[in-house]
């Protein structure tokens, strides 16, 4: 049977249509570095914005406003601020995140065994992207924190190239805490945050294909699998956005000059529970549910393509 390792016992990696072995998780490595890499680094002026944004929101008062506030400042340049470190630190996280998911939930899987696996699906889903966001997020943590220097600071007062930038913030050390001091408000923004995507992509996936497309799922065409996933990804990342947003605004925040030297928990007090919660809060959910839904329609097309299916089901 497909779902039996070749001793004859159930294995988690022998569900789908191809064996999980070493081969398929480096393919989904890529897969996850092409997805993150090129979907946040395009994004990156609804980045920009938003970030200051949440630095400073008596001057950037909404996404349109604040876009044209950055153009008049800086020029159009001014909005592609950070796109190195973006596309390098998210490629990076994104390899990990997708690449070590898929392990960890093999591994869980087979941890807990046949009945229990059918049993507790969403905790293995929560338990596998979060063991995998801790790791990928060491990984991100250098390169977010220099990108969030180069897009809040006043221009002309810090390098914007990606190397001269990681040079100034390793110079500055002392006062920037690089390259892990964003590491701690990285995870609680991050780990959250991956739970909530890898979760309810695989429950709104399931829902899909047990209540509106009831057919066995492999007899359904690429394209129609595909935009299962687009839809799936885009409703998780709406929830993603409402569940990781205070902890992104503290991300932004502790770049901010006047913040130097403070706590976390001084920053949150500072600012208000219901500021950290609501500041660019409208720009995020488009932003990260549009870069969600992306994210897994190139992961699963790159996976799809490799001939190793797309991911959930019933």
């Amino acid at each position: 049977m497909a779902h039996l390792a070749p001793s004859g016992k159930w294995d988690a990696r022998y569900l789908g249509p191809v064996p999980h072995d070493a081969s398929y998780y480096a393919k989904c490595m890529l897969g996850g570095a092409l997805a993150c890499g090129f979907t946040h680094a395009g994004i990156t002026p609804l980045d920009v914005t938003k970030c200051n944004m949440q630095v400073n929101p008596a001057k950037y008062k909404g996404l349109f406003p604040g876009l044209r506030t950055i153009v008049a400042e800086e020029g159009s340049k001014g909005l592609w601020k950070g796109f190195g470190p973006t596309f390098v630190g998210y490629s990076l996280q994104g390899m990990f995140k997708y690449g070590l998911y898929e392990f960890f939930k093999d591994a869980y899987m087979n941890l807990a065994g046949e009945e229990a696996t059918n049993k507790y699906k969403g905790a293995i889903w929560l338990a596998g992207s979060a063991s995998a966001e801790v790791i990928a997020d060491v990984a991100l943590c250098p390169l977010e924190m220099t990108k969030v220097k180069i897009q809040t600071s006043p221009a002309g007062t810090f390098p914007v190239p990606m190397f001269d930038a990681l040079r100034e913030m390793s110079r500055l050390k002392a006062e920037t805490r690089f390259p892990f001091g964003s590491v701690v408000p990285l995870w609680s923004r991050q780990i959250p945050y991956t739970m909530a995507k890898f979760f309810f992509f695989e429950y709104i996936a399931a829902l899909f294909y047990r209540h509106v497309f009831t057919a066995p799922k492999d007899s359904y065409g690429k394209g129609t699998q595909l935009g299962i996933t687009f839809a799936s990804g885009y409703l998780a990342g709406v929830v993603c956005a409402l569940v990781s947003h205070p902890a992104d605004s503290l991300v932004s925040l502790m770049g901010k000059p006047a913040n130097k030297g403070k706590t976390l928990g001084q920053i949150a007090s500072e600012t208000g529970l219901v500021a950290l919660a609501t500041k660019g809060l409208g720009t995020r959910v488009l932003m990260i549910g549009t870069l969600t839904g992306f994210q897994w329609w190139i992961y699963d097309s790159f996976k799809t393509a490799m001939g190793m299916g797309t991911t959930g089901g019933k």
